[in-house]
């Protein structure tokens, strides 16, 4: 049996190409997620504000954020801040987390002292330097109502143009009715834009992107269009399951020392993953989303 751990080796890869770390460079830039991306990009360039990303868990959510920075790495004019988990437990501990990141220097004796130097440190940022400060915050579903208030309030800071702070909240739709109970947020939001599943074409699409981006050249392809059309069925088009599946198919076809992935491989991990886990194909509690 070839070796499993240098199985993409064995296919004519050079690496990895079925991670589900969020990598820009298998970002597959779906129609969806290319709406996304350049929506958001125009929202941060005039500085409009406040951006809201929804999708479920798996749509590719992180992979989308760190692609959006990927886009503005070259620019010093655009200063971006980002934060993976933002369940803090209270106002104080959001706002301490927020001028470390920020740079600011203490020391503040009350949460009014954080939102008058978060507000000094963005109009300087952002007219004194005409720097853009971006605040990229990941799993927005996770934010408590007290600090969607904390984030209502940093978004009042503007001159007669623009907003201070650039804030894109990348968040399953969880999070839209507890906006809503917060009176004159929602008002502010410039851009809300929900990112879809792939459909079978983009499904076959992204297959082929990623292993194209991983060193396949052969003109022939791993996935027939047989088992493509079962995976995109049996993943409904998640992205990230679409990886978690092709990377247990590519290690199939190692073992079985065969030559592509074809429908009775994908049938036959379809059957394990429903004896040993009828409830749900996929945990998809962890990972890039």
């Amino acid at each position: 049996m070839r070796s499993l751990m240098s199985y993409y080796k064995v296919l004519g890869l050079e690496k990895e190409p079925f991670s589900t770390s969020p990598d820009p460079e298998f970002f597959y830039h779906a129609n969806s997620h290319n709406t996304a991306l350049k929506r958001l990009e125009i929202a941060i360039r005039l500085r409009r504000g406040l951006c809201l990303i929804l999708g479920d868990v798996g749509t590719g959510k992180t992979t989308l954020s760190r692609t959006l920075l990927q886009a503005f790495k070259d620019d010093n004019d655009f200063i971006f801040h980002m934060i993976l988990d933002p369940s803090f437990k209270s106002e104080f501990q959001f706002l301490l987390t927020l001028v470390k990141m920020f740079g600011i220097e203490p020391p503040f004796r009350s949460t009014l002292d954080f939102k008058e130097a978060l507000e000094k440190y963005l109009f300087q940022k952002g007219v004194e330097e005409n720097k853009t400060i971006i605040l990229l915050i990941d799993e927005g579903q996770k934010i408590t109502q007290e600090n969607l208030e904390v984030l209502r309030t940093l978004l009042n800071y503007e001159t007669n143009e623009y907003k201070l702070l650039q804030l894109v909240i990348m968040a399953q739709v969880e999070v839209l009715p507890r906006i809503k109970r917060i009176r004159n947020f929602m008002d502010r939001v410039a851009l809300k834009y929900t990112i879809n599943p792939l459909d079978e074409l983009e499904t076959k699409e992204m297959l082929e992107f990623r292993l194209r981006q991983a060193g396949y050249k052969s003109p022939k392809m791993l996935f027939t269009d047989d088992a493509i059309r079962l995976i995109y069925q049996h993943t409904q088009g998640y992205p990230r399951k679409i990886s978690m599946f092709a990377h247990d198919a590519l290690e199939a076809l190692v073992m079985r020392d065969a030559l592509v992935v074809d429908s009775d491989t994908v049938l036959s991990l379809i059957g394990e993953r429903q004896a040993y886990e009828p409830a749900a194909a996929y945990d998809l509690s962890g990972g890039a989303g």
